[in-house]
This record gives C-alpha cells, sequence and structure tokens, in this order.
C-alpha cells in the first residue's frame, strides 16, 4: 500500500511539474507577441506595444484571479457561480494554484491578441479598461461554455448538444476559445476604432504601412511558435504514465507539421498572389498553422495537422486583403486573419479531419454540426459583446488619440518615453 502511494504521488508531481513547465512556456509566448507587433508597426510607437503586452498580463492576473477564474469554472450551464478570489471550490488532483496559473496565461494570451490590431492609435487609458472587460467577462464567460463545463461542452443525456446534434464542442487547447475569441475582438475593435492615418487614400484605395523591424517580427513567431509547445502539449495537463506519454508526443508532432504547412504554404501563396515570397505574411503563415491545429491536435492524425496548416496557410493570406481591401479595416498585424479566421477554420477542419468521429473518418457530420455550432456560437459572443464594449467606450471617452500624438507617435505622448534613442 505504501509502495502504491509512493507511486501515486511521485506520478502527480511529474503531472504538476509538466502543468508548471507548460505554463512557463506559454508565458513565454507573451514577449513573443510584443515582438511580432513591435516589428509590423513603427518605431514611433513600440514603447506603446512593449507596454501594453506588459499591462494585460500584469492586470490579466490579478483580474482572473479576482474574478474570471471562478466565473469561467464556477457551476452552472450558461453561466458560471461567481467565486471572487478563490480557487478552492474546484475539485481536482493537481494543485489549485498551478491550476489557476495555467488557466491564468491562456487567458492572458486572449487579452493580448486584441492590442496588435488597435495597434498605434488607441489611447493606453481605454486599452487598459477592455483589458478589464476582456479578463473578467468575455473570456471567462466563453470559456465557461466550453473548459468550465457549460453546455458547449456538456456530454450528459438530454443536454442540449448531445440532444441537438448528438456531439459535444472539441477544443482541446484553444482554436476557438483562446485565439478566436481574441481575434474577433481585434476585428470589431479595430472597425470601430478607424484605420490609421493614411492607410486609405482618397480614392479608397490601401497604402502599404511597413513595420520598422521584421528581425524582431521573426523573433518574435520563434518564441510563439517554441511556446505553442507549451499552449498545446501542456493541455494534457499530465504526464505521468504511457497514454499521457504518447498523447504528448503526439500533440507535439502535430502542432509542429502545421506550423510547418501554414508556413510553407502562405509563402507559395503570397509568391503567386504578390509575385513576390513575403516574410511577414509567411511569418503570420506559420502563425496561422498553429492557431488552426490547437482545437484539433489531439484527435487529428499527422497528415490531417498538415492539410489543416496549408488550408489556414492559404486563407490567411486572402484574409489578410478581405480585411484590408473589401472591409477596410486596419489591422496592422494581421490578428484578426490569424487568430479569428484560422481559429474559426481550424476549429471546423476538426469536425471533418477527427480520426475518431470525423466526418471523412466515417463519423458521419454530427461531430462537424457540433464544432461549427460551437465556433459560430463563441464568435457571436465575441463580436457582440467586444462591439458593444468598444462602442460604448468609444461614445463615452472615445477611443482614438489625437491627429497630432498619432503623427508624432505614441510612445511620447502616451509614456513619455521612447523605445529607441539616438
Amino acid at each position: 500500500m505504501e509502495t502504491t502511494n509512493t507511486f501515486a504521488d511521485l506520478a502527480l508531481s511529474l503531472d504538476t511539474v509538466w502543468m508548471l513547465l507548460a505554463a512557463m512556456l506559454v508565458f513565454f509566448m507573451q514577449p513573443g507577441f510584443a515582438m511580432v507587433e513591435a516589428g509590423f508597426t513603427r518605431t514611433k510607437n513600440t514603447a506603446n506595444i512593449l507596454m501594453k503586452n506588459l499591462v494585460d498580463f500584469s492586470f490579466g492576473s490579478l483580474l482572473f484571479w479576482a474574478v474570471g477564474f471562478g466565473l469561467m469554472f464556477g457551476a452552472g450551464g450558461f453561466i458560471g457561480t461567481p467565486h471572487l478570489f478563490s480557487f478552492d471550490f474546484i475539485d481536482m488532483e493537481l494543485p489549485k494554484a498551478g491550476f489557476l496559473i495555467f488557466q491564468t496565461v491562456f487567458c492572458a494570451t486572449a487579452a493580448t491578441i486584441v492590442s496588435g490590431a488597435m495597434a498605434e492609435r488607441t489611447k493606453f487609458s481605454i486599452y487598459v479598461i477592455y483589458t478589464i472587460f476582456i479578463s473578467v467577462l468575455i473570456y471567462p464567460i466563453s470559456g465557461h461554455w466550453t473548459w468550465g463545463g457549460g453546455w458547449l461542452m456538456n456530454g450528459d443525456e438530454g443536454s442540449f448538444m448531445t440532444s441537438t446534434f448528438g456531439a459535444t464542442f472539441h477544443d482541446f487547447a484553444g482554436s476557438t476559445i483562446v485565439h478566436s475569441v481574441g481575434g474577433w475582438v481585434a476585428l470589431v475593435g479595430a472597425a470601430v476604432l478607424g484605420p490609421r492615418l493614411g492607410k486609405y487614400g482618397k480614392d479608397g484605395k490601401s497604402r502599404a504601412i511597413p513595420g520598422h523591424n521584421l528581425t524582431v517580427a521573426s523573433l518574435g513567431v520563434f518564441i510563439l511558435w517554441f511556446g505553442w509547445f507549451g499552449f498545446n502539449p501542456g493541455s494534457q495537463l499530465a504526464a505521468s504514465g504511457e497514454a499521457n506519454r504518447v498523447a504528448i508526443s503526439h500533440v507535439f508532432l502535430t502542432t509542429n507539421l502545421s506550423a510547418a504547412a501554414g508556413a510553407v504554404l502562405s509563402l507559395f501563396t503570397s509568391w503567386i498572389k504578390y509575385r513576390k515570397p513575403s516574410l511577414s505574411l509567411t511569418l503570420n503563415g506559420a502563425l496561422a498553422g498553429l492557431v488552426g491545429i490547437t482545437a484539433g491536435c489531439d484527435v487529428v492524425n499527422p497528415v490531417g495537422a498538415v492539410i489543416i496548416g496549408a488550408i489556414c496557410g492559404v486563407a490567411m493570406v486572402y484574409a489578410v486583403s478581405f480585411i484590408d481591401l473589401a472591409l477596410k479595416i486596419d489591422d496592422p498585424v494581421g490578428a484578426s486573419a490569424v487568430h479569428g479566421v484560422c481559429g474559426f477554420l481550424g476549429t471546423i477542419l476538426t469536425g471533418l479531419l477527427a480520426v475518431e468521429g470525423g466526418w471523412f473518418f466515417g463519423g458521419g457530420s454530427s461531430f462537424f454540426f457540433a464544432q461549427l455550432f460551437g465556433a459560430v456560437v463563441v464568435g457571436l459572443w465575441a463580436a457582440g459583446a467586444g462591439f458593444v464594449l468598444f462602442k460604448g467606450l468609444d461614445l463615452i471617452f472615445g477611443l482614438r488619440v489625437s491627429k497630432r500624438v498619432e503623427e508624432e507617435g505614441l510612445d511620447i505622448y502616451e509614456h513619455g518615453e521612447t523605445a529607441y534613442n539616438n
């Protein structure tokens, strides 16, 4: 009996270390996002970008601990029962404080996606306000519907999803729950905010505003790719035992293959579409593949992972163009296309390509339509809540800095310092 307890304790310790190591990797994605956003924008706004990425994690950590976590994991089908400043209500073997940290870094990722799409013209004070709402309301509610045991993932007999579709929604690590939530909020935020000065000419044609440092942006993408090995495999939340070892290794493989396929296909797509292989689009293509595979990395095989990454890599290039040219929404870093569009695509493609239950593997249409429904519902929630939030803030306070501040840069006027000093 004592030997059995010793092995069980050792296994739990290993699982705990794995969960916390994965949380560290996901936290390291925060500087990755900061580097990508800074590199894709102009020098005069770099300190502002870096400050926002620091602040959304700092505020988000406090707010998610105080309010968001309890709302996300509280009992209830549609809205979780709030548990303020508490995580003791969760019943689990893993240390509850460690699980809170793991969930906190995911919340921070959803919040920081928005900053890139609204870069170079948003008041810093307003950024702080909407970070609060994302951390305590928008992300926790959709997170409760899914990972918190709410109605989209409730597989009990007679539950809405099982009675309607015969299957529940599946999002292993957050293509929809994290990335598309951030992406759709980013899209409506950029739309309400309006384009940067000079982005569109009087004739309505889009003008390129190049980022100041693709070296920094490239470093950011490599950091994000590295951090994703905590994001996806870490969502297994356990490393002990043969089943967990196999599952983690499988998720590592599918994650990497999809990222590589996204990069390669976006490279060739940009080469054909623009006659040049674009570095910026290829960088975003790798991220598109990572975002796309995040929902189904545990249930698709390696070929399916390559297909998801390839489709997302191609779709991202055309989505960036469509959002810019057709919708006239100025997203400096392509966050809406990468996280919103590819998060949605990856989620529904899981319904086709999952080895067990996928439509293409003889599972019928039930799982696919459950995936489609979940992705649409969460997207509508994120976009609708984001629109109300940003429209309200714009009417009450105004989202944008003044014309002079935008022209001369947010660094000096908003923060009194610059990232680069000659």
